[in-house]
């Protein structure tokens, strides 16, 4: 059974048995992470606008930003990733 055959209730059960957080913080958790989805973009909406700092090929800050709307019409390519 995958973990998305489980009732919510059954995956909940699951994560505070196997995790060092508590029920009641589970459920804060949980509610942090819905209210953050309440105010992500939907699929096919338009991106909001950000500036983000220019990389080099070696992966340097080149000190140059750039704005998303100022690539409007240019095909865009956004990378995300973690150094963790």
């Amino acid at each position: 059974m995958s973990e998305m055959d489980l009732s919510p209730e059954e995956r909940k059960r699951q994560w505070v048995e196997i995790s060092v957080i508590s029920e009641e913080e589970f459920d804060r958790q949980q509610a942090e992470n819905r209210a953050r989805q309440a105010n992500l973009p939907g699929v096919g909406a338009v991106a909001p606008d950000f500036e983000l700092e220019i990389h080099d090929g070696g992966r340097k800050g080149t000190g140059e930003m750039v704005k998303l709307s100022a690539l409007r019409g240019k095909p865009v390519a956004l990378a995300f990733g973690s150094y963790t």
